[in-house]
């Protein structure tokens, strides 16, 4: 689509302009050309979102090292399950899932909810998976103001005018992580959960600004009880999300797992 500005009612200087540009711009999409593809490379799908960024960027580059192509998807609603439909397509040999965000965002009520296979596709094709709590410790609600009802009382993180987070809940983090293990409990080949103790975002370590372990204990609380460790492997680390140990940790595990 391009702007007209000017009514289509006889060529004139701008109008003609504006043609010369659409069909030069069309001439140039059909005419170009790809640059040769490099040696292939095993590719791995990874999510990542700005609280998670330092995490995913680490283990992105470990895993790159390691011989690998990383397909970074953004967690946005759409972000999430577009990697699910990569990961349909059999291309992929491993998923990175470190951010799950987007599950928060589907039981609390945000702007950004999941969908219903996320976190299923990789479990249910057998394809290796390592998988961590990145950033379930908001509720993305959109504008700060007007507040919608429903989180009225709750505190607020602004980002931006049109962009604001509030706390998950202990009730809602219970139900999270209900989520979670049973989405992992029916993976068909090898999956790995890894829990940050230190934090689960930039927001909720020590000193930021929702910090509060006693709600973080809900959800780890609940995977404890809930995830089963006969099918699924899961390590807690003494570290926040975007420790470099953390993100290493991640990244060679699922390494190991694709080799092997």
């Amino acid at each position: 689509m391009t702007y007209s500005v000017v009514d289509i009612a006889g060529l004139n200087t701008i109008l003609t302009r504006i043609l010369v540009n659409a069909a030069g711009a069309l001439v140039g999409m059909a005419t170009a050309t790809a640059p040769p593809p490099g040696e292939e490379r095993p590719l791995i799908v990874a999510s990542m979102w700005g609280l998670t960024t330092p995490c995913v960027t680490a283990a992105r580059e470990r895993l790159e090292e390691l011989g690998y192509e990383v397909l970074v998807f953004h967690q946005v609603g759409l972000g999430g399950r577009s990697l699910e439909e990569v990961v349909k397509t059999g291309t992929v040999v491993g998923v990175l899932d470190v951010t799950t965000t987007e599950l928060a965002d589907e039981i609390g009520g945000g702007i950004w909810p999941a969908g219903p296979e996320r976190l299923e596709v990789a479990g249910r094709l057998g394809i290796p998976q390592v998988v961590s709590l990145g950033a379930l410790d908001l509720v993305t609600i959109g504008p700060p103001e007007p507040l919608p009802e429903r989180f009225a009382g709750r505190p607020i993180y602004v980002h931006n005018d049109v962009l604001a987070a509030t706390r998950t809940t202990p009730d809602e983090y219970r139900e999270i992580g209900a989520l979670v293990a049973r989405k992992l409990n029916a993976a068909t080949g090898p999956t790995v959960l890894y829990v940050p103790l230190r934090g689960l975002s930039m927001l909720t370590t020590e000193g930021q600004v929702f910090h509060d372990p006693e709600a973080d204990e809900a959800l780890f609380g609940t995977l404890r009880e809930l995830v089963d460790r006969s099918k699924v492997e899961v390590h807690e680390m003494d570290a926040e999300i975007n420790d470099p140990q953390f993100a290493l940790a991640m990244a060679e595990r699922l390494h190991e797992l694709v080799a092997g």
